[in-house]
């Protein structure tokens, strides 16, 4: 597993150098972008992707802009871009008024289009998509277009009727003239237009060819003013492409593309067609379960923007693809968290524990911190009674190895209140533990022993005259296998059948009965959880655990 280091950022190094005196952006505003595919919702590794666009612009006082990739006329879905514009600001980016299309081009590219064949640029080709596979050539033979000396009149022609609906799907292509003979496959005379009779989401039924996005992308950067196109390293083979495309047609700019390795995470899969597997066959309850590695199922689960800005930040840009643990990134929320979510007391699995010699019509408060770690967060009322609700695991009937909660004769620290001692307890009809007896030491209060006496454990409580119920469901990686996405694996195989737990019947403090999303809470000794934001109600509490107060990050491993 790769090991986080602060690292040269890579991508800011070649930037300064472009902007510097005599660069070639000197004197130009740096001005990135972010192009997401809206088909399907955000996940973590375009996170990372946009955050480096965004935050790049950010650092260098420059511009980003949003612009939807709809070159693909299939799969887009106005769903999509509402939540991808959702998710972005959620992150604390903006774009200002610069948001974009990719289909607003349409009618320019295919402009640029022309030209290249008026410039005997680009001829249209009738190869089907069999022949074109076996004339593709190989690493010792070229490729082979017969069409490649079509005349620039016959090309053009053919092409404004492909244009006009002539033809069929697949019936013929436009492709650039550059070398059939290249080492890299992406420069041997690409397809740069397809006919596909389709209806796109916003450009109806105006175009039956679109542009192959090798030829649009660049375009479409130039025609925008973009100084860095920073994209995955996935097209670093087709950037050879892209400055053949911005060189060779009459943009008004030449950005610069520069590639970064894409975000790899353990326990998880990373891929769109996967993740719209999962929610299509019923795998998960939809794009935003909080098993979900989209950001807006992050975002029902707990993460916070600072932690997932952190994490992205933390990890850094590489030139090497890498995996980082799923633990960091739960790391990054648990610092966060720690340093802002309200620290209440649960009880998920509860014991009733009655407290015999403690009066059964009284009622005391005590004050508690709401956050040790932030002074201004104040503190809130608890209240205590003769009945109250214990974790089941904190009591053993009889003790085994180092247990130095409660059991008979042992005493305990019940948290921010008193010092009890276990007398007993009482089992149901089956034989099962239903109510724990203890006794309070009233000269303890505050937990701590008048006779100055140690006391090894101290638990959590809820007063069970005064709380509310939950519903709690607790999380675990949604894969078991650390690498589902490996090559020839079923991903589907490798899901984790114990990812949720739910519990339910929980006890929680009186004052989270109006706990609505995002806030954040500690429940002490269990970990971080909130309120979900699409099933909890004020009529049915439900809670999601965020992440445990057991940090399992281990650098290096």
């Amino acid at each position: 597993m790769a090991e986080i280091t602060e690292s040269k950022n890579f991508i800011h190094a070649f930037i300064e150098e472009d902007i510097a005196p005599g660069g070639r952006c000197q004197g130009q505003t740096v001005h990135t972008r972010f192009p997401p595919e809206p088909n399907g919702y955000l996940h973590i590794g375009h996170c990372k992707a946009l955050t480096i666009n965004f935050s790049t612009a950010e650092k260098f006082g420059g511009l980003c802009n949003l612009r939807m990739d709809d070159t693909n006329p299939t799969k887009e879905d106005v769903e999509f871009v509402e939540a991808i514009q959702e998710d972005i600001h959620w992150l604390g980016f903006d774009w200002g008024d610069r948001f974009f299309y990719g289909s607003d081009y349409f009618e320019k590219t295919y402009q640029f289009a022309e030209e290249l064949i008026q410039k005997d640029l680009a001829y249209v080709c009738q190869l089907t998509p069999e022949q074109f596979k076996e004339y593709r050539g190989d690493l010792t033979h070229p490729a082979i277009s017969p069409y490649r000396d079509r005349p620039i009149a016959e090309s053009l022609d053919l092409f404004r009727r492909m244009r006009a609906g002539e033809f069929q799907d697949n019936e013929m292509t436009l492709r650039a003239k550059i070398d059939l003979e290249s080492g890299n496959f992406n420069m041997r005379d690409p397809v740069i237009y397809r006919i596909r009779h389709m209806h796109h989401h916003r450009q109806g039924d105006k175009w039956c060819i679109y542009p192959m996005y090798d030829f649009a992308h660049p375009i479409q950067d130039a025609l925008e003013g973009i100084t860095h196109s920073l994209c995955s390293l996935e097209f670093e083979n087709h950037r050879p492409l892209y400055n053949w495309v911005v060189e060779h047609v009459s943009v008004p700019s030449h950005p610069r593309q520069i590639e970064f390795a894409r975000l790899g995470i353990d326990h998880t899969v990373l891929s769109k067609r996967k993740l719209r597997q999962l929610v299509e066959e019923g795998r998960v309850s939809g794009w935003d379960d909080p098993r979900m590695p989209t950001l807006c199922g992050m975002r029902r689960r707990g993460y916070t923007p600072k932690s997932i800005r952190n994490f992205c930040e933390r990890v850094g840009v590489a030139k090497a693809p890498n995996t980082i643990a799923y633990s960091f990134l739960e790391h990054c929320l648990r610092e966060d968290l720690n340093e802002t979510a309200t620290r209440v007391m649960a009880v998920v699995k509860p014991l009733k524990l009655t407290v015999t010699n403690y009066p059964e019509d009284q009622r005391e408060t005590f004050q508690v911190e709401n956050n040790p770690v932030d002074e201004s967060a104040g503190t809130r009322e608890i209240t205590f009674s003769r009945e109250l609700w214990i974790e089941s695991d904190d009591f053993m009937e009889e003790k085994v190895g180092k247990f130095f909660r409660l059991f008979p004769g042992n005493e305990v620290r019940l948290k921010g209140a008193y010092v009890v001692k276990c007398t007993g307890c009482r089992k149901d009809e089956n034989g099962n533990v239903a109510e724990v007896f203890c006794e309070y030491d009233p000269e303890s209060k505050g937990g701590n022993p008048a006779d100055g006496r140690k006391v090894k454990s101290t638990i959590h409580w809820v007063d069970a005259g005064n709380c509310v119920e939950a519903e709690v469901r607790q999380y675990s990686n949604l894969f078991d296998d650390p690498d589902p996405d490996a090559a020839g694996k079923d991903f589907l195989a490798c899901l984790n059948p114990n990812s949720l737990e739910v519990l339910t019947g929980c006890k929680l403090e009186a004052c989270m009965k109006d706990a609505k999303a995002p806030a954040s809470y500690q429940f002490m000794r269990l970990g971080y959880f909130c309120p979900d934001s699409k099933d909890s109600s004020p009529e049915h509490l439900v809670f999601n655990r965020s992440v445990s107060l057991k940090d399992s990050y281990k650098p290096g491993v």
